[in-house]
């Protein structure tokens, strides 16, 4: 009779066969042009246990670009620094509906953005923390929620991003137009293009999710990273909105909280204690991991790991 550690290992084998076959139907980013050199058939996912073991298939350690995770990051950071009154009077906590760089509801229906996981709200909430904390500080509070010293910002990223990225910059003017956005715009979407372009892996990711999922606390220590409230908020916002405009069905068919990327990595922390990370640059239309997904509501699905289940 297998045990349960077996069993588990089984069912993320399945997990990645699954995301490494869906992979073939998405295609990678291309309007950076540094994410259009990756390779769309590399897929991998990495499970951290409550116990702290790590169980992983394919390409796990391949080091990619955190692009939109990284939102996950700024708003842990400002809600510890500065509290969750001090955030949300800048952003909403809706889902959005519409692609994750749109301006219309912006500039039509509210001048606060809708939440912090588009580029309006997570541009908001980096303006926050702008001009207060350096780039090397928050690059150390990266490498400690994601429980790995080698994150990295990619320079070639980072600077393919500054020069396609007049869209996020049209957004802090946007911004500060309307008396919302307290930084400078131009500091503000320095410091954001740097946090997108951290190198982070599938384990990087699971990482971050084991901290999620485990009430803000840091499993191989026990230290307590985030309070249990903020750790709730994300995770929250992560399940309502963290999948772009594709929330709503990664809701009903995983229903994990998650956050994805356009450089191909989501994050998703899980019941019994469970970060998990996965990395496919192929995406769909809604610019998410087709291999994540897949990969994720086949786990899902095979340990009954639905948040409403």
């Amino acid at each position: 009779m297998q045990n349960t550690e077996q069993i588990i290992i089984e069912k993320v084998k399945g997990a990645y066969e699954a995301g490494k076959k869906g992979a073939a139907a998405g295609t990678v980013a291309s309007y950076i042009p540094e994410l259009a050199k990756s390779d769309g058939s590399d897929f991998g996912i990495c499970v951290m246990q409550r116990s702290g073991s790590i169980i992983g298939f394919g390409d796990t350690d391949r080091y990619f670009s955190i692009q939109s995770i990284s939102k996950v990051i700024i708003l842990a950071v400002a809600l510890r620094m500065l509290g969750d009154a001090e955030v949300f009077s800048g952003v909403q906590m809706e889902p959005s509906g519409d692609s994750f760089n749109s301006i219309l509801k912006l500039d039509t229906a509210s001048s606060k953005p809708y939440n912090p996981l588009i580029n309006a709200g997570a541009i908001q909430v980096t303006g926050d923390l702008a001009g207060n904390v350096t780039f090397d500080e928050m690059l150390s509070f990266a490498r400690e929620f994601c429980l790995d010293d080698s994150v990295h910002i990619n320079e070639a990223v980072y600077h393919s991003e500054a020069s396609t990225g007049d869209r996020n910059r049209a957004i802090a003017y946007l911004l500060k137009s309307k008396g919302v956005l307290k930084g400078d715009p131009m500091e503000t979407v320095d410091l954001y293009f740097r946090m997108c372009s951290l190198n982070v892996t599938a384990k990087s990711l699971a990482g971050l999710a084991s901290v999620l999922s485990n009430n803000g606390v840091d499993i191989r220590t026990g230290r307590r990273l985030l309070d249990d409230y903020h750790t709730r908020v994300i995770n929250t916002l992560m399940f309502t909105c963290g999948m772009y405009d594709g929330s709503g069905e990664f809701a009903v068919k995983a229903g994990l909280p998650a956050k994805s990327g356009v450089g191909g990595g989501i994050c998703a922390p899980a019941r019994y204690g469970m970060g998990i990370g996965t990395y496919g640059p192929a995406l769909d239309a809604h610019g998410n991991s087709v291999g994540g997904i897949m990969a994720l509501e086949y786990l899902s699905n095979a340990l009954h790991m639905h948040m409403l289940q």
